[in-house]
């Protein structure tokens, strides 16, 4: 794996500055990165999405696991990088990952194939939330293993009545497992960044999650958006809640469970569209 000497060095022989707009912040910590690829429990043949590969410090090591990777690098300069270096040993994507903030992109899929894979990777700031959103709900993806910023991953484990507690917490944990691998100081990457980062570790939960992904991502924005009223006054005192649940409650009591429980009714009732039986 690259030391950051030789990141340095990959990086001026060309003439490139990290660039900060795009959340280039290269994780340089051998140990740190090591911890990551073992997290993901990944090994030959295994399938692999890494988003936003750099100088491929990361990249290297998956494919020194014997991972087929998929990376896709939205900077051009970077893929040039990735190209000349290990051209050949893996699938390069150049371009956004993602189609909006719902899909992935076409080629990230096409090279995907529709089979199972991993997400590995030290994602940009900017892009983590909507890339760990959408492979949450992902019938693809086995686990997500990243790299990202501390603010965002303590919103992740956060529990239901705190501060922290959203739509992104709910959302990604309505469908999956989240666990803290560990928590990274600004000085394993360069530039070093003004912030604490986090490595977390994503998986799918047990058994089959009975919602509609639809019906999930309305529920929880009509009712954090308003998060200090009670569910009565956001959702109107007439409209029935499921057993167990308070209308004077307010949204962020509610456990992960509860949510699920009142997205389905509301689907169900018709509240988002046609109703269902």
């Amino acid at each position: 794996m690259q030391t950051i000497s030789e990141i340095r060095e990959i990086l001026n022989e060309r003439g490139i500055h990290p660039k900060h707009r795009l959340g280039q912040n290269f994780l340089h910590d051998q140990n740190q990165l090591r911890r990551l690829v073992d997290a993901s429990g990944v090994g030959t043949g295994d399938l692999v999405l890494e988003i936003g590969p750099g100088t491929g410090t990361l990249t290297e090591a998956l494919l020194d696991r014997g991972c087929e990777v998929v990376a896709s690098e939205l900077d051009g300069d970077m893929a040039d990088i990735i190209e000349s270096r290990l051209g050949g040993r893996l699938t390069l994507i150049r371009g956004d990952c993602l189609d909006g903030s719902r899909a992935l992109s076409p080629d990230v899929l096409a090279a995907l194939g529709n089979r199972p894979f991993r997400l590995v990777a030290n994602l940009p700031y900017g892009a983590a939330s909507p890339i760990m959103s959408l492979l949450a709900a992902s019938h693809s993806c086995l686990g997500q293993f990243v790299t990202i910023q501390k603010e965002v991953g303590d919103r992740l484990l956060a529990r239901s009545g705190t501060r922290q507690y959203g739509p992104l917490t709910v959302f990604v944990r309505a469908f999956c497992e989240v666990r803290s691998i560990g928590t990274l100081s600004p000085n394993c990457f360069w530039p070093a960044p003004k912030i604490e980062s986090m490595m977390l570790e994503i998986v799918p939960r047990e058994g089959h999650v009975d919602i509609d992904e639809t019906d999930l991502g309305k529920t929880i924005h009509l009712i954090f958006s308003k998060r200090r009223k009670q569910l009565g006054t956001i959702l109107g005192r007439a409209e029935p809640l499921p057993d167990g649940i308070d209308p004077e409650r307010r949204p962020d009591s509610l456990e992960i469970e509860e949510v699920l429980l009142l997205a389905k009714h509301l689907g169900d009732s018709g509240r988002f569209g046609s109703g269902r039986t």
